[in-house]
C-alpha cells in the first residue's frame, strides 16, 4: 500500500488517493503522499476509540497519527448495501463523497463545520464508504438544549440556555445555509453541534450527505428545510423565525402558519416512523441481508448452507444466508426436525415432572458457592495480560476456547501451560465451523492434535459451540451428533477426560431435550453444557415464557437428569451482556447495555444461577474484549478494567467458596441471600428498583459495594437496596 499511485494535488489543499482497494481524497495537510496505510487503519472499525452512533450507519471516534501528535477524528461509515444505494453511488457519488463536497462548500462559504479530513470509498460498488472529519471534543448535540426548552422528561438533567438568544442564533445559522444556496434536507437537532465558547455557544454543522448545493430557494423550500427542529412554543417560534427572517412574521402570514404546520407535521411523521421502524428494519434485514460493512462477503459460489464468515470484531461467525435461504434449508431438513419434535414430545412429560420436583426442593439444603469461572482466548500481542488479570481476579476455573480450524495453537498452549502451572483448573472448548462439519477427516485430525496437546493441562473438553445457530456451521442435530461422536471417541482415549456438550445457546431447551434423548448410543454427555443467555434485552430476573433465570436453571437440570445420553451434571459455559460498542458488540444494538448494567447483571446472574446448586459452574465470556469483555483494550494500547471486572473480583473475594444457606424473606422485587464464610454471616442484597427496604437479623459490622469499596455501615438492621448487589458482613 505504501507505493500506491497518488494523483496530482487538487485545488484547496486536497489530494486524490487510490490503492489498497480504496479511493478518495484527503487533506494534504494531514496526510503525506504515502498515507494509505494510515487511511486503511482509520477506516477499519477496530481503530475506533469510542462509539458515537450505532444505527443505520456507524459513527466512531478515532485518532490520526501525525508527526506532531494525535489528531481526534470522527469517522462515519456508510453502508452501500442494496440496489438503491449502489445506483445512487454510481450516478450521484457515494454518501461519503457527497458529504465531502458539501463540507468543502460549507467551508468555502464560511459556514461552521468540523474540518473535513478525508473521504474514502471501497473500489467494490457494494462496499462501504467513509467520511472523516476533525472531532469537536467538547461539542454536544443541540438536542440537549431542546430537551430543556421543551420541558421533556428529565429536562433538569440538561443544560440551561437562554431560549431567545439560542433560537435566534439557530435561525440566523439556518438563514446563512439557505442563502448560500444549500438545501440541507436534514437540519435536525442531532446534526447541529454546540461547543461552549467565551460567553456563548459556537454552533457547527454535521451530517450533510443529503444536502444539495447551488439552489435558489423560495419561501416554501426554505420553510420545509428548517421545520425539523422541534420549536414548539409560540414564543420560541417567534424567536427562531426572527433569527431566520430578520423579523417576526405575522401569525396570519404564510411564513408563520406554514412553518407551524410543517413543524407539527414533521413531528407527527417522525412519531409514526418510530412506531413502524422495527417492522421496516426486520423486512429490510430479511430481504437484503444487511450487516456491518467490515464483515467479509461470503465465498463466491458458496451454497446457501456455506455462507457463514468470520467477524473479527465480535469474534464470532456471521451468517450471510438470507431468511429465504434459511427457510428453504429448514424445509429440506424437515424429516430431521420432525424426528426431533417426536423426541421432545415423548420426553416433555418426564421433564415437566422432574422440573416441578426440583423447584419444590430448591434451597432446602446448603450448597457451596464455588463455581465461578471465566472463559478466555489468548492475546498474542499481550501474552501476560491474561495471566495478570486472572490472578488479580482470584478466579480458579478457566475455560480456554480453542479454534480447531487454526493451523497454529502455540499461543493457546503457552497460556494453558502457564495457567496449569499456577494451579488453575482448565477446561477447553472446541467450536466448529462449516468447513469442519463438511470435512470429517479434517475435523478428526484437528481433534487429534488438540487432544494430544491440551490433555496434559485439563480433563474437560466441550465439543461444539452454539450448535443451534447455523452461523456456527451446523444445520441439523444429526450433523452435530456426528461431530460429537468422532470427537468423543478420540478424547476418551485419554484417562479421566470428560466430554461436555451439546452447548445449546439461549433459551432453546427443546433443542437440548432432543439431543440428550437422541438415539445414537455412542453419544454421551458426561456434563451437559448450556450457553444460557437469559433475556439479553434486560435483567437476569426477567422472564421469558413465564420463566426467570432460576426457573431456566431448574429446567436445564431436569432435562439433563432425564436424558438418555446425559448425566445430571450441568455447566453454563458462556454468558455475558453485550455493550453498546458498535460492531464489537456480539448481539446487536437493541440488546446492548451500559457498563454499569453489565456489572450489576454479572453479579446477580452468578448469584441466581450458582445459588440454585443445580449447576456446577458458570463461565463469563470473556476477560479481554471490546464489546463485552471484563477488560477493555484502549486505543493507546492500555487495558481498562470495566465495572464488571471489579464486580466479579468482589463477588469472588466476598463469597467465593462460601456456603449458601438460601434466600431470606424479602419484599417483592428484592433479593436477600444468606452466606456463611470463615465463621461470618454475609448477606448479599439487591432489588430490581432502587429504594426497597429489607431487614438484617443483626446489625452489620462491614458493608461492601458491588465494586469492592467500603460503604457506611447502616445504623441498625434496616437496609435500603438497589440494582447493585451490596455485601453486609454481620459478625
Amino acid at each position: 500500500m505504501q507505493n500506491a499511485d497518488t494523483e496530482s494535488q487538487t485545488p484547496g489543499g486536497f489530494e486524490s488517493i487510490s490503492g489498497g482497494g480504496f479511493s478518495g481524497e484527503v487533506s494534504s495537510g494531514y496526510f503525506p503522499p504515502d498515507s494509505l496505510d494510515e487511511i486503511a487503519r482509520l477506516v477499519d472499525p477496530s481503530s475506533s476509540v469510542e462509539t458515537i452512533h450505532w444505527g443505520r450507519n456507524y459513527i466512531y471516534a478515532a485518532e490520526l497519527k501525525t508527526p506532531s501528535g494525535l489528531v481526534p477524528l470522527v469517522v462515519k461509515q456508510f453502508k452501500n448495501q442494496g440496489l438503491k444505494l449502489r445506483l445512487e453511488r454510481r450516478f450521484k457519488g457515494s454518501k461519503a463523497e457527497r458529504s465531502w463536497r458539501v463540507a468543502k462548500e460549507l467551508k468555502r462559504t464560511g459556514l461552521p463545520t468540523p474540518e473535513p479530513i478525508a473521504w474514502v470509498e471501497s473500489d467494490a460498488i457494494e462496499g462501504p464508504s467513509f467520511f472523516i472529519a476533525k472531532r469537536l471534543e467538547e461539542a454536544v448535540e443541540v438536542r440537549q438544549f431542546f430537551h430543556r426548552l421543551n420541558e421533556d422528561p428529565d429536562a433538569d438533567e440538561f443544560p440551561v440556555v437562554d431560549a431567545s438568544a439560542f433560537l435566534g442564533r439557530l435561525g440566523a445559522l439556518a438563514r446563512q445555509i439557505n442563502d448560500a444556496g444549500i438545501l440541507y434536507r436534514d437540519l435536525s437537532m442531532g446534526n447541529i453541534l454546540a461547543v461552549p465558547g467565551d460567553g456563548e455557544l459556537e454552533l457547527s454543522l454535521i451530517d450533510f450527505n443529503r444536502a444539495r448545493t447551488g439552489r435558489r430557494l423560495g419561501t416554501y423550500s426554505r420553510t420545509r428545510d428548517i421545520c425539523r427542529l422541534p420549536v414548539l412554543k409560540r414564543e420560541d417560534r417567534a424567536a427562531f423565525l426572527e433569527g431566520y427572517w430578520g423579523e417576526v412574521p405575522s401569525r396570519s402570514s404564510f411564513k408563520w402558519w406554514f412553518y407551524a404546520l410543517s413543524v407539527d407535521g414533521y413531528i407527527r411523521k417522525h412519531a409514526v416512523k418510530r412506531l413502524i421502524r422495527p417492522f421496516r428494519f426486520g423486512r429490510r434485514h430479511a430481504h437484503t441481508g444487511s450487516h456491518h460493512a467490515h464483515i467479509p462477503a461470503a465465498i463466491e459460489g458458496a451454497s446457501s448452507r456455506d455462507k457463514a464468515v468470520w467477524d473479527h470484531l465480535s469474534d464470532q461467525p456471521h451468517q450471510h444466508a438470507t431468511f429465504g435461504e434459511k427457510t428453504a434449508i429448514r424445509l429440506a431438513d424437515l424429516p430431521s426436525h420432525l424426528r426431533d419434535l417426536k423426541t421432545v414430545t415423548f420426553s416433555a412429560s418426564a421433564v415437566r415432572k422432574r422440573y416441578r420436583s426440583l423447584k419444590e426442593s430448591l434451597y432446602t439444603r446448603a450448597t457451596v458457592f464455588d463455581g465461578i469461572g471465566l472463559a478466555v482466548r489468548p492475546d498474542p500481542a499481550r501474552p501476560e495480560e491474561h495471566l495478570h488479570g486472572i490472578a488479580e481476579l482470584g478466579v480458579r476455573r478457566v475455560l480456554l476456547r480453542l479454534h480447531p480450524w487454526d493451523e497454529n495453537h502455540d499461543d493457546e498452549v503457552r497460556l494453558a501451560q502457564s495457567l496449569a502451572e499456577s494451579g488453575h483448573e482448565i477446561a477447553f472448548v472446541m467450536p466448529q465451523n462449516r468447513d469442519l462439519v463438511r470435512d470429517s477427516g479434517r475435523w478428526r485430525a484437528a481433534v487429534e492434535e488438540l487432544a494430544e496437546r491440551f490433555t496434559p493441562f485439563g480433563r474437560h473438553f466441550q465439543v461444539g459451540q452454539a450448535i443451534n445457530r447455523s452461523k456456527w456451521g451446523i444445520w441439523t442435530h444429526g450433523e452435530y451428533s456426528d461431530l460429537f461422536r468422532e470427537a468423543s471417541a478420540i478424547l476418551r482415549r485419554y484417562p479421566g477426560v470428560e466430554v461436555i456438550g451439546p452447548a445449546i445457546i439461549d433459551f432453546e431447551f427443546q433443542a437440548l431435550l432432543a439431543l440428550v434423548n437422541g438415539s445414537p448410543e455412542d453419544v454421551r454427555f458426561d456434563i451437559v453444557s448450556s450457553l444460557l443467555y437469559v433475556d439479553r434485552r434486560g435483567a437476569p430476573e426477567n422472564r421469558q415464557m413465564g420463566l426467570d433465570t432460576v426457573d431456566k436453571v431448574a429446567l436445564l437440570r431436569a432435562i439433563a437428569e432425564i436424558g438418555r445420553n446425559s448425566s445430571d451434571r450441568c455447566w453454563i459455559t458462556e454468558v455475558n451482556w453485550p455493550l453498546w460498542e458498535g460492531p464489537h458488540s456480539p448481539a446487536g444494538k437493541t440488546v446492548s447495555v451500559s457498563e454499569e448494567e453489565q456489572a450489576d447483571y454479572l453479579a446477580r446472574y452468578y448469584l441466581l444461577t450458582l445459588g440454585t446448586g443445580l449447576v456446577e459452574r458458570v463461565y463469563w465470556w470473556r476477560l479481554i474484549a471490546r464489546g463485552y469483555g471484563l477488560v477493555a483494550p484502549e486505543s493507546d494500547g492500555s487495558l481498562r478494567r470495566r465495572p464488571a471486572w471489579h464486580a466479579l473480583r468482589t463477588l469472588i473475594d466476598q463469597i467465593g467458596g462460601a456456603t449458601f444457606n438460601g434466600p431470606l424473606p424479602a419484599a417483592e422485587g428484592a433479593y436477600v441471600y444468606h452466606f456463611t464464610k470463615d465463621g461470618s454471616d454475609i448477606i448479599v442484597g439487591w432489588s430490581l428498583t432502587p429504594g426497597i427496604e429489607a431487614s438484617l437479623a443483626q446489625p452489620a459490622v462491614r458493608t461492601v459495594s458491588r465494586d469492592g469499596s467500603d460503604l457506611p455501615v447502616p445504623d441498625g438492621t434496616e437496609i435500603t437496596l438497589g440494582p447493585s448487589p451490596v455485601y453486609f458482613r454481620l459478625n
